[in-house]
């Protein structure tokens, strides 16, 4: 995922912190002060804390995260395991821990053995990679981006500790526009797009299977992050799950 902020830096920052303490308030917490303490040292212990503050909660997604170790998909290991997005070159960040939890959550109902995915604006890989650990066995997730050297950085991630994904044919990477998607491999049970579309893509949605789910921020300056659902009857059905701030899709 692709989260950033937009104009100067300072207001980046600030907007930032307000919408992750929008986040944690409804959780119970009184500020994001109270993840000062989620700057951990280890894989395992950012995901005590994830489940400490009830982002995760379900067992496939604990054990994905647990089995894809976020310090191999950063620039900057040493700040791995803190809840903020970081840069990953091209002007392009991996997303918070919180939000990887959050989307792995909604989606973890469609995330089973045997499903097709898309990960659209795949960036560092790390998402994608725990989409194919929970789809796995026999299943398949794309991960596109429309930056080459974001794609081969990807693979060089997953490269490092994850590779049997990858030599399993459980997951691909591929240099692809996200706004038209890969019509040749629909359709899929569920598409996480990981920047903010300026509306829903026609193309995504076509591509989306009877019963599949997407997870999508959509909006420019103010953007929410978005649970589409298509039923039996090929209809779809979006809802709103919170405020966010991403990347655009380019």
């Amino acid at each position: 995922g692709n989260v950033i902020m937009k104009t100067n830096y300072a207001f980046k920052k600030t907007f930032q912190h307000n919408l992750l303490t929008e986040w944690y308030f409804k959780r119970g917490l009184r500020s994001l002060g109270g993840l000062q303490g989620f700057s951990q040292k280890t894989n395992s212990s950012m995901i005590s804390a994830l489940k400490k503050y009830k982002i995760i909660s379900s067992p496939s997604v604990i054990t994905a995260m647990d089995r894809v170790d976020r310090k191999n998909y950063v620039i900057a290991d040493i700040f791995a395991y803190e809840d903020r997005p970081q840069p990953i070159g091209h002007k392009q960040t991996i997303s918070a821990p919180h939000m990887h939890g959050m989307v792995l959550e909604i989606l973890k109902d469609s995330l089973k053995p045997g499903a097709k995915v898309l990960d659209v604006g795949s960036g560092s890989g790390y998402l994608t990679a725990c989409m194919a650990h929970m789809v796995s066995p026999g299943g398949k997730v794309y991960g596109i981006d429309c930056i080459k050297d974001l794609v081969e950085q990807s693979i060089k991630n997953v490269s490092k500790a994850n590779a049997d994904l990858m030599t399993s044919l459980t997951l691909s990477f591929e240099v692809a526009d996200g706004w038209k998607g890969l019509p040749d491999r629909a359709p899929f049970d569920v598409i996480h797009v990981g920047a903010s579309a300026s509306e829903l893509p026609e193309a995504l949605c076509d591509q989306l299977a009877i019963g599949g789910r997407m997870v999508i921020p959509i909006g420019e300056f103010d953007q929410d992050l978005y649970k589409i659902l298509k039923d039996s009857t090929g209809k779809i059905f979006k809802k709103k799950v919170t405020s966010v701030a991403f990347v655009p899709l380019i």
